[in-house]
């Protein structure tokens, strides 16, 4: 996709969420889709290679959480994988300080170039289990903002985010549209990790009729410090 298509494109979908992107921003969105699709074609990083869907499902999907940030805020993507929801927001919100953290090395590889190639000040890379993260008194209960995409069911999310967030501060969670279930299924383990649901929000992504729910979580007490329990407990046996 040319750049002024891209421009064009992006413009007018950011609109739609209410998202006024500067040449600059847009510009370093534009690269960043180039290194992901040059990089994609050397390690997995993600199924959505297409210019029109990265702009729509990586890109916009990304920003919609962006009304609920405010200025100089410390914020987590848990799972960050190929940097959603992290670098986006980064880019357009660069007086916050945003901690991308992911399992998988070779992915951390790829955001480490991300970021020097945009020269994005605000951003660091962490190597590390949810779990183990979520233990270290360096980051434990550090943050205004954990956040998540589309990296597990709600229950083991909360384990994975409450810990890192300082009473006062939120998580949010970033999901599919078909969530009910799973929300009642959370109740238990988000009370029991010192959080409470505030907000549900429902809408489509721009110009699609792809579903996605914004779950928000307060952080009303401090997490009983088992929590998160060692790596892989969280997902095989989450709390009930």
């Amino acid at each position: 996709m040319e750049k002024e298509e891209f421009y064009k494109r992006m413009r007018e979908k950011a609109k739609e969420i209410h998202i006024d992107l500067s040449v600059e921003q847009m510009d370093k969105l534009y690269r960043y889709m180039d290194l992901l699709i040059e990089w994609n074609q050397k390690i997995n990083l993600t199924a959505i290679t297409e210019p029109e869907e990265i702009i729509l499902k990586h890109f916009i999907d990304s920003l919609t959480i962006l009304k609920y940030l405010k200025q100089n805020e410390k914020i987590v993507d848990m799972g960050t994988g190929a940097g959603f929801p992290g670098i986006p927001l980064s880019i357009v919100c660069n007086e916050n300080k945003i901690t991308l953290v992911d399992s998988l090395n070779k992915r951390l590889v790829f955001l480490q170039e991300v970021i020097k190639q945009l020269d994005l000040k605000n951003v660091e890379t962490i190597h590390a289990r949810a779990e183990d993260f979520g233990q270290n008194k360096t980051y434990r209960e550090q943050y205004d903002i954990a956040t998540s995409r589309a990296v597990a069911n709600l229950a083991t999310l909360s384990e994975y985010l409450l810990p890192l967030v300082k009473i006062g501060g939120k998580c949010i969670c970033m999901k599919a549209s078909d969530i009910e279930q799973e929300v009642q299924d959370a109740k238990k383990a988000i009370d029991v990790l010192g959080g409470t649901i505030h907000q549900i929000e429902k809408f489509t992504l721009p110009q699609s009729d792809i579903g996605r729910t914004i779950i928000m979580i307060n952080k009303t007490k401090i997490t009983p410090g088992k929590y998160p329990r060692k790596a892989g407990m969280p997902s095989k046996e989450p709390i009930k």
